[in-house]
């Protein structure tokens, strides 16, 4: 059984830190790439960052670059991802995603078969 489970949300102020990590089990965590994924109330899900957990490619939506960092520890198949200076335009759901590397863009959420259940994080102004 596929399971994806996200914990490390939580209410932090304008400013502060969080670290969301993303539990993975039941598929080829190395054939794998995984994403987060955030939604926030009334819009769309949109891709936050990714990781190709074979070689450690990433990527990062433009709006997160030099604040968040993924990464992975493949021995336990984990995935993390670091949140600094966070906004309160940051604050949403977050899910992690998981897709076969190479299997389209990064950011285009049709192209991920498992998903989390998600972890809400609120960032307060």
């Amino acid at each position: 059984e596929v399971q994806l489970v996200e914990s490390g949300g939580g209410l932090v102020q304008a400013g502060g830190s969080l670290r969301l990590s993303c539990a993975t089990s039941g598929f080829p965590f190395d054939d794998y790439a995984i994403g987060w994924f955030r939604q926030a109330p009334g819009e769309g899900r949109e891709g936050v960052s990714c990781i190709r957990s074979r070689d450690g490619d990433t990527y990062y939506k433009d709006s997160v670059k030099g604040r968040f960092t993924i990464s992975t520890d493949n021995a336990r198949k984990m995935v993390y991802l670091e949140m600094n200076n966070l906004k309160p335009d940051d604050t949403a759901v977050y899910y992690c995603a998981a897709k076969r590397s190479g299997s389209g863009w990064w950011q285009i959420y049709q192209n991920y078969a498992y998903w989390g259940q998600g972890t809400q994080v609120t960032v307060s102004s």
